[in-house]
């Protein structure tokens, strides 16, 4: 037992406190990124990287299988005293089976005493995140085989890790979502629980203009704020409602900077998906016109007089509205007319010539007109896609159709009101026909009112996936009209409708001059 007191009473090496700076001490390493710049050195070189806020773990500095080679020559020395001794009293150095036993016993309490456990590493700090706001990753450093990364599922060892996200990461496999490469910034951002650089979550989520292509910029208020058509959805910035963005005259979408829209020749605007279905001179709507007389006396109500169509410029639809001592137009810009007046109309006889983006020519001829019932003429802005001329021409024989039955002067609520309805029936039916569904509470109430067969589908054969949205905006245009003619009108006029069928509003119309309650 001697042996083992000499042991006890010789020189012990205490475990004392320290920080671990991300290596060891003594011709030590020190590491870490610094501004995201790795940076490495030796002792006497104070490491200053990581982080901002970055949380060093605080621990001993040695283990077991760190204890210097002066301790173990120290119990080698102590042992051999003990034996020098017990030699001289003439002892044996392991006695008996007992004393075996309580050496035995206290050297293993000796080997647990020097297997230190090293203190608990503190719990990472919570996860801070929100949808697409901004946190700066915690840097620690820790023993080896202590943690593991989320990033690649390897234990993390001697150096910095990130506390971020409610876990820890490698530094090089903390990446960002967009671009996968580290993160080595001060703050990200996150989306969805994926962490992004700043710039790269910018690319993905910031919104951009649709029209400029630019990122929408902040208000004073610092937040994002932009103008959103409400049918299509196109984004843009609010400076351009007022910088002389182009709009197309029919569907409304602004011209984006990496398309072209087609100049008219009365400075009209007119985007290519709606060229493409355009009607662009008098011989050319002929068609569509018989379509919409057939659609008409599907209804019972067929036009008897022969009535002109004719297409014609900007000019000379503003010049016939003029002319015209009675009738009400939509303002702010008239697309149709209902004429009564013998006048002379300048009427486009052929398709314009196109190049570069622009009508180069226009060839036009005058037509006289000639009064020989209620109705003279029916007058058509050129240059509409096919459904958008379709329901203004609809619009517009309602006009003649209740001037030729006698009907008395109405207010614009009724009348304007009664014509959209007529117009958003043809356009429901083209859309039907086009699609192949059955029809609508709204056609299937006109269609019941009258004994003969459903409205005539159209002739123009399969039409496209823009032209099928398009049919939905004009339809959403007469919806959503905010003027007391043309949009309570409307909406008073299809009430009627669908509460009482087309002929039983039409009678009570007649009668009152007004629509049924």
């Amino acid at each position: 037992m001697g042996w083992l007191e000499k042991i006890f009473g010789g020189s012990t090496h205490r475990i004392s406190g320290g920080q671990y700076h991300g290596g060891y001490e003594g011709g030590q390493y020190h590491g870490g990124y610094n501004g995201g710049q790795y940076h490495s050195g030796h002792e006497g070189e104070q490491y200053h990287g990581g982080y901002e806020d970055s949380t060093i773990w605080d621990g001993p500095t040695t283990s077991v299988d760190a204890l210097s080679d002066f301790d173990n020559e120290e119990i080698d020395r102590a042992i051999a005293l003990s034996l020098a001794e017990e030699d001289q009293k003439g002892k044996k150095v392991i006695e008996s089976e007992p004393n075996l036993e309580e050496d035995e016993a206290l050297a293993k309490a000796l080997q647990e005493s020097l297997n230190v456990e090293l203190p608990p590493s503190p719990p990472p700090p919570p996860p801070r995140y929100d949808y697409g706001s901004l946190f700066p990753p915690v840097s620690y450093s820790f023993p080896y085989g202590y943690r593991i990364c989320a990033g690649c599922n390897a234990e993390i060892g001697h150096g910095r890790y990130l506390s971020c996200m409610g876990t820890v990461w490698h530094p090089e496999c903390f990446r960002c979502h967009g671009c996968n490469r580290p993160i080595s910034d001060y703050e990200f951002s996150m989306s969805d629980n994926r962490p992004y650089h700043k710039s790269c979550y910018k690319e993905q989520h910031h919104p951009k203009c649709d029209v400029c292509k630019n990122f929408i910029p902040t208000n004073p208020a610092g937040l994002i704020e932009y103008r959103a058509h409400p049918f299509w959805l196109q984004k843009y910035c609010p400076s351009h409602e007022t910088d002389g963005t182009p709009r197309c005259c029919s569907c409304e979408r602004m011209e984006p900077v990496d398309a072209r829209y087609l100049i008219l020749d009365d400075g009209r605007k007119l985007c290519l998906e709606c060229l493409d279905s355009s009607i662009m001179d008098t011989h050319e709507c002929q068609p569509l016109y018989l379509e919409i007389q057939e659609f008409y006396e599907g209804l019972n109500m067929k036009v008897e007089q022969q009535i002109p169509l004719l297409l014609v410029e900007r000019q000379a639809l503003n010049e016939a509205m003029e002319g015209e001592k009675n009738g009400h137009y939509h303002m702010p810009e008239t697309r149709g007319l209902c004429l009564s007046e013998e006048q002379t109309i300048s009427t486009i006889s052929r398709r314009p010539r196109i190049g570069g983006y622009r009508i180069l020519d226009m060839f036009t001829e005058p037509y006289r007109l000639i009064r020989q019932c209620e109705v003279t003429a029916i007058l058509i802005l050129y240059g509409l896609p096919r459904l958008l001329t379709g329901s203004i021409l609809a619009h517009e024989m309602m006009h003649a159709w209740l001037r030729l039955k006698g009907y008395p002067s109405l207010s614009p609520e009724v009348e304007e009101g009664i014509c959209q309805v007529l117009a958003h029936l043809w356009l429901d039916s083209e859309i039907i026909a086009g699609s192949g569904s059955t029809s609508t509470s709204a056609s299937s109430s006109a269609s019941s009112s009258s004994s003969s067969s459903p409205s005539t589908s159209s002739k123009k054969g399969k039409r496209s996936d823009f032209e099928k949205k398009l049919g939905d905006f004009f339809k959403h245009q007469i919806e959503s009209d905010t003027s007391a003619a043309y949009g309570d009108g409307f909406r008073e006029g299809n009430k009627a409708v669908l509460k009482y069928g087309l002929k039983t509003t039409l009678d009570h119309i007649r009668l009152t001059g007004t629509f049924p309650c």
